[in-house]
């Protein structure tokens, strides 16, 4: 079992003197992906969002200094919006970052849960499955083989085209991407990973976690009928959450952080707004977030991999903005003292 953190680069939800700018914030995470990879986390993943209050609409940017910092860390997208990429460019981008990280760059390929980069970059919604249906057939098309000949619909054709560089060749993988597929719980999307061989990481930010057992069964079903090396049957997940010393201090502090992210969201796409009774509920025991102390997170930890059975498990503790201090704090507790009680448990 491995734990990692990730991030969209959250800008604060503060006004005035307080504020990080982007690029107090961009240095923030690459202080934070050293400490990560101090204190023994597995993963830290970098995502793309084409907004005000995020920081990074470049991951590969980010993700490549994060990368020449490190030694030993595994660093990736937290998601690439593959339908919004020319796969061509993506697979170069994170070739490159294989090769001089030795082999430790990680490319989670989805849709992403926003809608801006689709008039950004001269994408029509109406194709929005088949965009991204398309550009993840060519990126693992391009991963499999070298030269390339393929057509589609949505850019021109290759013809022979010779993609350079290749990925550096790895133990039970080969000279191939880590590519993984990104999915918010749809079946369709677990079943296809399956099928493919492909790892996927299930995006829990709500409800119970462990009605994501049915979709992993279903993956694991796909993987197993498609006859992939079970090497390469991975399932992670991505939650919200925060670590503190104990209990209270962890839920009071994140609460206006968590309640801030989680009004911008309902606003926008016409849900509930959350309040102090769905931040309760989504804290207990089945619920989504992971908060409190190390022991109450570590338990919760080991409690859905009861249920999920899960590889790895990815935690957002910085969303809305949380400051540096505490969030260098948490990623402490979490590799220092949470991971060695899950580990204990569970192994790694």
């Amino acid at each position: 079992m491995e734990l990692g953190i990730y991030t969209f680069g959250d800008l604060d939800s503060r006004t005035g003197a307080g504020a990080a700018s982007p690029g107090q914030r961009i240095r923030d995470i690459l202080e934070r992906v050293r400490l990560a990879e101090d204190v023994g986390l597995a993963y830290a993943g970098i995502g793309e969002h084409h907004r005000t209050d995020y920081a990074i609409s470049s991951p590969a940017t980010v993700i490549a200094a994060a990368l020449a910092q490190t030694d030993r860390i595994h660093v990736g997208s937290a998601v690439t919006v593959l339908s919004t990429e020319d796969p061509v460019r993506v697979f170069q981008q994170f070739a490159t970052m294989d090769q001089f990280s030795g082999g430790r760059v990680e490319l989670l390929a989805g849709r992403g849960s926003f809608i801006e980069s689709f008039p950004l970059f001269g994408a029509n919604l109406e194709d929005y499955d088949e965009l991204y249906e398309e550009k993840l057939d060519l990126l693992l098309a391009l991963d499999r083989e070298n030269p390339i000949t393929w057509s589609g619909r949505f850019r021109p054709p290759l013809i022979d085209a010779n993609i350079l560089p290749r990925p550096t060749d790895k133990p039970a993988l080969g000279p191939h991407l880590r590519i993984g597929v990104a999915t918010g719980g749809s079946p369709a999307s677990s079943v296809r990973a399956g099928k493919l061989g492909l790892p996927i990481n299930y995006a829990v930010i709500g409800g119970e976690p462990r009605r994501f057992a049915p979709l992993v069964d279903l993956y694991r079903q796909a993987h197993a009928r498609a006859g992939h090396p079970a090497s390469s049957r991975t399932v992670s997940v991505s939650v919200h959450g925060f670590v503190a010393d104990d209990d209270a201090t962890a839920m009071e502090f994140f609460y206006p952080y968590q309640l801030d992210a989680g009004t911008k969201i309902a606003r926008e796409r016409g849900f509930a707004l959350p309040n102090r009774i769905s931040y309760e509920m989504q804290s207990s025991r089945h619920g989504a977030y992971f908060i409190g102390s190390p022991e109450t997170v570590a338990e919760k930890i080991v409690l859905l991999h009861r249920d999920l059975g899960h590889d790895r498990q990815n935690f957002q503790m910085d969303v809305s903005g949380v400051p540096q201090r505490e969030s260098l704090r948490a990623i402490e507790l979490l590799g220092a003292k949470v991971l060695p009680m899950v580990t204990a448990e569970l192994g790694r």
